[in-house]
């Protein structure tokens, strides 16, 4: 499910490193070589940032926020946070749609949306703090105290986005296409589509919400969720060796992931380049989401040899059937001594494998929304998340692959699907989404 493990996250508390220890978020700045009161940070400001503050300097009633540096994940880069970033704990995903007048309305709101993004990623309230009772706040104040906890808030349009309505049809990436129906595709509109997609990743949800809410905030008058959904996988304090995660099935996910710190492999399976044909897709990705149901129940009556056989790898270790480790080299070709392969021939890891040239970036998350009231069944499963460079080529043949014939389909069914072009990084001073309009 996520990339390796960010070092800083097994840390020892006591590390004399300046870096690691809880500073003022005045020191952060004086640190960074940036003085001067008042001082904003790009031209499009981090408004929030001295929000603890007053204009007249008398403290207001929120509380200074103190920020371990290791707990903040820049907004600003040239690829955008939460593609390649280690996974955080909880994701808020959220899909929008559109009720913006003119283009001149959609440019304002991802010009609005990359200033808040940027300070809830620094761990800042929005806006100017004050004591007006008869205004409403700036901030909706769920996160006041709290630290960054590694924050990250990611963007893309979806092709619906592209419908004419604001004069970009002209802009939709090839690329960027509808996904076809798949095996086991029982698909509701509740959990389909919209025309821009955020994902927002925070090691605390009620942070993750917090952002996300202020997002949905601002965009009153411009855009209108259209579906979410919340997230989870075993945090980092309860699982200090960082291992990979296990979904609800009880099975590590993520194993077969390609290396994020390897830029070479990442240009060729993440990022998207302008001799792909779209110029302002150039160091942007696609994102498929996927929500995946899992039928629980029917699961936990399965005998741990027959889960097996269905993933290709053994349950307790996440080694590959007939190997001792999780990152064993995936031997297709051993059998047993009957003659069977090993693996089974359409279990999941050898169907996802393929011949190994075809590879995405998955950064999915366990989900529990309670009970289907009309089954009296959990609603529980994965909110699958996967980048890549081309959905026609990574993505769609990998899963056409895994819904004719996947073991897993007999417990599983896809209620949700979405497809979002996420927009390259933006520098301070830009906003995201200036590639494109």
């Amino acid at each position: 499910m996520t990339g390796p493990k960010d070092s800083n996250d097994s840390q020892d508390e006591g590390k004399s490193n300046v870096l690691d220890k809880t500073i003022s978020r005045r020191d952060l700045l004086r640190l960074a070589g940036v003085g001067g009161a008042g001082l904003l940070l790009g031209a499009t400001g981090v408004s929030g940032l001295f929000s603890a503050k007053s204009r007249s300097g008398v403290s207001s009633a929120a509380p200074t926020v103190a920020a371990n540096v290791d707990q903040i994940v820049s907004f600003y880069g040239k690829h955008q946070a939460g593609i390649t970033t280690p996974a955080q704990d909880f994701i808020v995903f959220a899909a929008f749609d559109l009720t913006a007048a003119s283009l001149g309305e959609v440019r304002k709101l991802f010009q609005d949306w990359t200033q808040a993004a940027a300070t809830m990623a620094s761990g800042e309230l929005l806006g100017d703090t004050n004591d007006n009772l008869n205004l409403p706040p700036s901030d909706t104040g769920e996160a006041a105290g709290l630290s960054p906890s590694r924050t990250t808030i990611t963007f893309g349009v979806g092709p619906s986005f592209f419908d004419g309505r604001y004069g970009l049809a002209g802009k939709r990436p090839a690329a960027l296409v509808d996904l076809p129906a798949f095996g086991g595709d029982e698909l509701r509109a509740e959990w389909s589509g919209g025309d821009i997609g955020v994902q927002v990743n925070a090691n605390d949800l009620q942070i993750a919400f917090h952002a996300l809410r202020n997002l949905a905030r601002i965009a009153r008058g411009k855009a209108v969720l259209r579906w979410t959904q919340e997230g989870f996988q075993r945090t980092s304090g309860a699982d200090p060796s960082g291992a990979t995660p296990r979904n609800l099935m009880g099975f590590r996910d993520g194993t077969g992931n390609p290396d994020v710190t390897d830029d070479a492999e990442m240009n060729k399976v993440v990022w998207a380049s302008a001799s792909d044909g779209t110029a302002w897709m150039s160091k942007g990705s696609y994102m498929v989401v996927r929500r995946v149901r899992m039928r629980i129940e029917v699961w936990d009556r399965s005998t741990l040899g027959d889960q097996e056989a269905t993933f290709g790898r053994h349950r307790a270790s996440g080694a590959p059937i007939g190997a001792v480790h999780e990152t064993d080299k995936l031997d297709l070709d051993k059998k047993d001594e009957k003659g069977k392969p090993v693996i089974p021939m359409n279990a999941h890891v050898r169907l996802a494998h393929g011949d190994g040239s075809v590879k995405i970036l998955r950064r999915s998350f366990s989900y529990s929304s309670g009970l289907d009231n009309k089954t009296g069944q959990l609603d529980a499963g994965l909110l699958f998340i996967g980048y890549n460079r081309d959905s026609r080529k990574q993505f769609i043949p990998m899963q056409q692959k895994l819904g004719q014939s996947d073991l897993l389909n007999e417990y599983i069914v896809h209620t949700g699907s979405a497809v979002f072009a996420c927009f390259p990084g933006v520098s301070e001073g830009g906003y995201i989404g200036e590639t494109l309009f």
